[in-house]
């Protein structure tokens, strides 16, 4: 997430304050644990925006100004505020400067998701651009070399292998698995070491592979003369994508895409 080695590259020069969702009840934009950094000059990270962010803003910049301000408020969604979330926040705030930058890393990076994209193709390379500021954390896979763009967001481990499929073996459990290899071939590999690995250890909670219904029902078809049941080959995602977006373009697939794999977290 980008805004957070902005605000912590700040943090080394000026001083800012942690604001911090510490409850919640009701409806409200953000949960508890959301934090965003003041500065005196702008600010990082967002506990929610609206009147809610004016008000926590201009709350923090009274204490990085020196004037004594309660550590803790409490916001009510409702009129007062020109919001009608109904809910309610309470909000912490803590100045800090760079000696808490140890402590703010930890508290800020968030926990992520492993996921394996195995395909350097258009469709992947628009995918890993809309999947680095989410909660995953990326190993792209092909078995090209020279295929992986110079410029990989920062967090994306870009890993060589051949036969492609070998990858499978040393997944980290739980891992959300994509398919889209530059030939049918490979896919059909990658899927059925996929389906063994599920079946000797049932840690890939989502395996999806790109492709129509058509190819769909032809990988069917091979996955059963290979030995797989019914029951397994229904743990492969096909097509993939969130339903009603039928836009065939990289950048739309890579967002249907990344708001299903969402749905599985």
């Amino acid at each position: 997430m980008n805004w957070i080695e902005q605000a912590l590259k700040r943090l080394n020069t000026e001083n800012a304050v942690v604001v911090t969702v510490l409850a919640t009840q009701g409806s409200v934009p953000r949960e508890a644990g959301t934090r965003m950094l003041v500065f005196a000059q702008g600010e990082e990270g967002t506990v929610g925006g609206g009147h809610l962010e004016f008000q926590a803003t201009a709350h923090a910049r009274q204490m990085l100004a020196g004037h004594a301000a309660p550590a803790t408020l409490r916001q009510v969604l409702g009129p007062s505020l020109g919001q009608c979330c109904g809910g309610a926040l309470e909000l912490s705030f803590e100045k800090v400067d760079a000696n808490d930058l140890p402590r703010l890393r930890l508290q800020l990076t968030p926990s992520r998701t492993p996921l394996v994209l195995f395909g350097g193709g258009h469709v992947g390379k628009a995918l890993v651009r809309c999947l680095a500021p989410l909660p995953f954390a990326v190993r792209w896979i092909d078995s090209r070399d020279e295929i992986f763009p110079a410029d990989v967001p920062a967090g994306v481990a870009c890993e060589h292998s051949n036969p492609v499929q070998a990858a499978v073996h040393d997944l980290a459990p739980g891992s959300r698995v994509l398919i889209m290899s530059f030939s049918h071939a490979e896919d059909l590999d990658i899927v059925v070491a996929c389906l063994q690995r599920l079946r000797d250890k049932a840690d890939l909670p989502f395996v999806g592979l790109i492709g129509s219904q058509t190819k769909w029902a032809t990988f069917r078809h091979r996955l059963e003369a290979r030995g797989f049941s019914q029951t397994e080959i229904s743990q492969i995602t096909c097509p993939i994508g969130v339903q009603g977006i039928s836009g065939k373009e990289p950048e739309v697939i890579a967002v249907a895409v990344a708001a299903q794999l969402l749905q599985t977290l």
